[in-house]
């Protein structure tokens, strides 16, 4: 079988290059044969003079193109060519493929686009990449943008001189989808000059170019309420939010004849959100942490419902009511501050006095109240949150923080044990059969099942729904009697709602009763005002 070579799509006969015929099955048997083949064309003599005549060619700066046309030109006569090729014809390239599929010349780049006649020069492909930072957010989608400009068009046309501070809360709710009550605190952000209008072109530049729209709604709030060049939220910067809140709510108009309620109600929002929602505990909320929490749902609540006491997350009227009560009714003195004896009388007489020593370290928690063995309000909020909702993440911290005696991270034998001997003296002081701390610390370990039995991790508490009862066993004698008998009625409500926490479940207890002692009912259901009367503490 004869061998044919193809150059530039034309098909030489072997005969004509002076080469013996081989057959495709030996090539394929014996590669090498291919490379004896190309050495003899190498040493016959037209081939000698076809070389030295591309050579100087090129030294004269003659274009590929030029030869090409050359050698198509003169193939018959000329001296660059061997005289066996026909016209037309080009010097071979390769020989066909072991499938007989014929070699794809690829298109030979222009004289303009080549630095020499020897050298192609390939330019890298630039990959296009989106921009991805935008030092200001990402600018909304064109049809995102317009419809807000429409939006915005249908308001400001009936308010072409702008908007006053008193008119904003529909602007705020429609178009910015953002609770009412964010209304005067947003107006003041876009109305830097204090001109006490807002403008079409001034609130676009703000809400538009600013990128809010992009936005979502945590960031939107962290942004309107953090001062300029602030990276955190502080407490005070939510008072505004919270003061047209009490303006606006129709479930808190009646507290607007008392405006030292409406001062104590938005702290206790605050001091609430904080406990909950700044998980390092340093007063700066960040947007991590607001993202994380659930602030924004509980203000588009808190927004959308007449009834404030439905909302039960911050904003509760009878949560704040429950919590400044019971301050209140320890506050003997009422100079807004508690010592260790004002807070052992809580929960009739509840806690140990080695517990109470430990909240007054301040192990847990620095107190905020600047006197020394004080506790103020805000620290009373963080411990009555603890004490009453053991099964919240904050409060397994805080409670962990005073077992751990050593602060070593982790709870030992004889950690517990230090703390459960005043609860073993309490029940025998009480004529109760007491329970010996080894069973008690063998109920702790098949309880909270721990990865090591010598010791308790936070991990551990946070991986098991009955930690809390551990804290009880070991300084609340009251819950711990309560846990022991499993008491009916509260594993009912537990079943009835079980969305509710703990907190929420004490808060409407105790409303209830403080509500009936309000109206002048005995009907005191074991509160610490008549205890304190009737007997003395049972220990």
């Amino acid at each position: 079988m004869d061998i044919d070579v193809v150059v530039d799509d034309v098909t030489l006969d072997p005969e004509l290059l002076q080469l013996p015929e081989v057959s495709p099955t030996a090539l394929k048997l014996s590669p090498l044969i291919a490379e004896e083949l190309f050495s003899q064309w190498l040493a016959l003599p037209e081939t000698g003079r076809l070389v030295k005549s591309l050579i100087d060619d090129a030294k004269e700066g003659a274009s590929f193109n030029a030869l090409a046309n050359s050698f198509n030109a003169n193939a018959a006569g000329s001296t660059s060519l061997p005289s066996m090729f026909p016209a037309g014809s080009a010097p071979p390239l390769s020989p066909r493929s072991s499938s007989g599929s014929p070699r794809i010349s690829k298109q030979r780049s222009s004289p303009s686009s080549l630095g020499s006649p020897l050298k192609l020069i390939i330019e890298p492909v630039r990959e296009i990449i989106p921009q991805f930072y935008f030092q200001n957010g990402r600018p909304p989608p064109v049809e995102l943008k317009e419809q807000c400009l429409s939006r915005i068009d249908d308001h400001f046309n009936n308010h072409m001189d702008g908007y006053q501070i008193h008119e904003f809360r529909s602007v705020t709710k429609e178009i910015c989808k953002l609770p009412s009550f964010f209304s005067s605190t947003l107006f003041r952000k876009i109305d830097t000059n204090c001109t006490g209008v807002v403008t079409r072109d001034g609130f676009i530049k703000y809400w538009v170019d600013g990128n809010m729209l992009t936005m979502d709604a945590a960031t939107k709030i962290f942004k309107i309420l953090r001062q300029p060049e602030c990276k955190y939220l502080t407490q005070l910067d939510f008072k505004p939010v919270l003061r047209e809140l009490l303006v606006t709510h129709p479930g808190l108009e009646f507290l607007q004849s008392t405006p030292e309620f409406q001062e104590r109600y938005a702290e206790t929002v605050i001091y609430r959100i904080f406990y909950y929602i700044n998980r390092s505990g340093n007063g700066r909320l960040t947007l991590r942490e607001l993202k994380r929490g659930n602030l924004i749902a509980a203000m588009q609540h808190a927004d959308e419902e007449e009834d404030i006491n439905k909302v039960m997350r911050f904003f509760s009227y009878e949560h704040f009511y429950v919590i400044y009560c019971k301050f209140w009714e320890l506050d003997t003195d009422h100079d807004f501050l508690l010592d260790k004896e004002n807070l052992i009388k809580y929960g009739n007489h509840a806690l140990t006095y080695r517990i109470v020593d430990r909240i007054f370290s301040q192990v847990a928690r620095k107190f905020t109240s600047k006197v020394e063995g004080k506790m103020g309000y805000e620290d009373f909020v963080y411990f009555m949150l603890s004490e009453e909702d053991k099964s919240s993440e904050p409060s397994l911290e805080y409670w962990f923080k005073c077992i751990d005696l050593d602060g070593n991270g982790v709870i030992t034998h004889n950690e517990m044990q230090f703390f459960y001997e005043e609860q073993h003296h309490r029940m025998e002081c009480m004529a109760l059969e007491p329970v010996i701390f080894e069973d008690i610390l063998c109920q702790i370990v098949d309880m909270i099942s721990p990865e090591r039995e010598d010791y308790i991790t936070l991990r551990d508490l946070k991986g098991c729904k009955l930690s809390g009862n551990v804290f009880n066993i070991l300084f609340n004698l009251n819950k711990f009697m309560a846990f022991e008998s499993r008491d009916p009625f509260l594993i009912r409500q537990e079943r009835e709602d079980p969305t509710l926490t703990e907190w929420d479940r004490f808060a409407h207890r105790e409303y209830i009763r403080l509500s009936m002692e309000e109206d002048g009912e005995d009907v005191s259901n074991g509160s610490a005002e008549v205890w304190d009367e009737s007997l003395e503490a049972p220990f």
